[in-house]
């Protein structure tokens, strides 16, 4: 038996690897990935090391043994397919006769196009029958706190999310969720609701950068369509800059706020506060 993680070179996967790491041996964990050069060091720590592509299905083959635990880690090429990309997964999961197949989906909440694919993944993974876990992640502290350059450079943040509020932890809190579903017992076709034990809001997101950096940080809230606009300019492809201002008006609506308190049950102790993010995020 092993538990296996695809996407594991990624930077949610590399955090799930290290925190099974903690809790079974090494030769129990199969890290899945494109480029194998970028796990070298887990495979040093006798981590065993497959290589698929999401986008090439039949590499998926033979890849998975009965009894297997599976994370499956959502793609984030979003003009690839993701439905597709993920029920191949799926697929070889099932011929193989898995125990368990844990997804990285998004809140139930979420009416957002970025959640139209998690959906589709969700239809899948019930209609196949595996045994699933669905992992519904909120929103990541570190898609704010990897992005501060802008931030400090205008004293602003720009958003298009109003004065609605975000659910966000870190991605260790999300792996430790993870972990917990993998290595545990009872979790078999369940659904997780998974957020941060605080919500904020961008008001007090940047008043806490002013507090932290001593400087006068101001919240500018700004439109969808201008915000989609901001990031275009920025370089990042129009639809994903339209997909990612849409998140924003989804918090605007409240749909990004999970107060389940499943993400802090399963990790086993509260979730990391925005303002701990931002610390690290300011020394890095």
């Amino acid at each position: 038996m092993s538990i296996v993680v695809t996407g594991a070179s990624g930077k949610l996967g590399r955090h799930v690897v290290e925190q099974l790491l903690e809790k079974v041996p090494a030769e129990q964990v199969t890290a899945v990935v494109r480029s194998p050069e970028k796990v070298a060091d887990l495979a040093e720590r006798g981590v065993r090391i497959a290589v698929a592509d999401y986008n090439a299905p039949e590499t998926f083959d033979g890849l998975f043994a009965a009894g297997d635990k599976v994370l499956l880690i959502s793609g984030n090429e979003f003009d690839k397919g993701r439905v597709r990309q993920h029920t191949g997964v799926i697929d070889a999961a099932k011929a193989a006769g898995v125990a368990l197949l844990a997804y990285t989906s998004a809140p139930g909440t979420l009416k957002a196009a970025l959640a139209d694919d998690h959906r589709g993944t969700e239809r899948a993974l019930l209609g196949s029958g595996v045994p699933y876990v669905l992992l519904r992640n909120g929103w990541y502290h570190e898609n704010y706190t990897e992005n501060l350059a802008p931030v400090l450079e205008h004293d602003t943040v720009l958003a298009a999310a109003g004065e609605g509020r975000v659910s966000s932890a870190s991605r260790a809190d999300y792996a430790a969720a993870a972990v917990a579903v993998l290595t545990g017992e009872g979790h078999e076709n369940t659904t997780y609701e998974l957020g941060g034990d605080e919500a904020w809001s961008f008001a007090e997101y940047a008043a806490e950068l002013s507090r932290q950096t001593g400087r006068d940080i101001a919240y500018n809230p700004v439109t969808t369509e201008a915000l989609t606009g901001i990031l275009a300019g920025a370089g990042i492809p129009e639809p994903v800059a339209a997909v990612l201002a849409g998140v924003d008006a989804s918090i605007a609506e409240g749909e990004l706020v999970v107060d389940s308190g499943d993400l802090s049950r399963l990790a086993g102790r509260p979730t990391t506060p925005i303002g701990e993010a931002i610390a690290v995020a300011l020394k890095g």
